[in-house]
């Protein structure tokens, strides 16, 4: 996470404080427009350059498992794909009011991995950057040179929440303390608990984390162990959408009012579950790579329980 305000200005509707979407399953590159249920959401931030009638109420964009440091056949050059990305949402044709990236920053964690992917991320056209970290982000050191870059002003091992236009966003590490799944741990689930205690069911909630928050394949890890205890606590809100990286592919799955959205990835492709007896990176037919990465661009108008969703490949 980086660029988080400390303080906010109460008459700006975006203004985002401390405490304070899509039923589609596809493995490479698709669009689709998903209804949602959820609070009124407040208007436009005042003097942005595109703050027009028509302006969507919220614009976000996703981006995840950009591995700098990777080197492999499967992508020869992670960081021109990840400079693609940024310049694809830098090309949307309008400045996002935040991007997340959800985990698998760095290859291998090292110091100048971590700077150089902090110095990338400085060249997105967006007012906030928030981020959770991958395994890879916390190969030998419990995540302590990620919380050094990215983790200011978060609690426990990186976890922290913040409100904007009426949505509650909450972002989760669940790469630490790993048997074979993903681990939230006592304190985290706590801190969930607290988190949405004093929030009313009409709150629209996401969550975004590396692991999936639910059992996407247990057999490759690609799950969290104690994740149903965390869910619990957001039962009972109408709109619950989960976010999640590290399976380098798009997927979802809805279960009750919640629903999960794997994301893809800007670095190399990883087979689908059960396709061979290990997630190895994947090594494409040549011109191929491209359409297995890419982002995901999230936008919601106001007076619209519906939220418009776009996976694109890298161009």
């Amino acid at each position: 996470m980086t660029e988080r305000p400390e303080h906010t200005d109460p008459r700006d509707p975006h203004a985002m404080t401390r405490r304070q979407l899509m039923r589609h399953s596809a493995w490479f590159g698709a669009a689709v427009g998903l209804a949602v249920v959820g609070g009124e959401v407040v208007s436009h931030v005042a003097g942005t350059a595109d703050a027009t009638p028509n302006r969507p109420t919220l614009r976000f964009a996703q981006i995840s498992d950009s591995h700098i440091g990777f080197q492999g056949t499967a992508n020869p050059d992670v960081t021109g794909t990840f400079t693609e990305a940024i310049g694809q949402v830098n090309a949307l044709g309008y400045q996002p009011d935040f991007v997340i990236h959800t985990g698998d920053l760095t290859h291998l964690a090292t110091p100048g991995q971590f700077d150089q992917v902090r110095q990338m991320m400085t060249g997105l056209s967006t007012p906030h950057i928030f981020t959770v970290p991958g395994e890879h982000d916390s190969t030998d050191d419990a995540g302590q040179r990620y919380r050094a870059v990215f983790g200011q002003g978060t609690s426990g091992d990186g976890w922290y929440s913040f409100d904007i236009a009426g949505v509650h966003v909450i972002g989760l590490v669940n790469t630490l303390n790993l048997q074979n799944l993903g681990h939230l741990g006592a304190d985290q689930l706590d801190f969930v608990r607290k988190d949405v205690a004093g929030l009313t069911d009409d709150t629209p909630i996401i969550v975004f984390s590396h692991i999936p928050l639910f059992a996407m394949y247990p057999q490759w890890g690609w799950g969290t162990d104690d994740a149903a205890q965390a869910l619990s606590y957001l039962r009972r809100f109408s709109s619950v959408t989960c976010l999640n990286g590290h399976v380098h592919q798009l997927f979802s799955k809805t279960e009750g009012n919640v629903t999960f959205y794997s994301g893809t990835t800007t670095a190399y492709p990883l087979p689908h579950p059960g396709d061979g007896p290990a997630p190895k990176p994947l090594t494409l037919p040549a011109g191929k790579l491209h359409a297995a990465l890419g982002i995901r661009e999230i936008t919601y108008r106001k007076g619209q329980r519906q939220l418009a969703i776009k996976e694109q490949e890298l161009k």
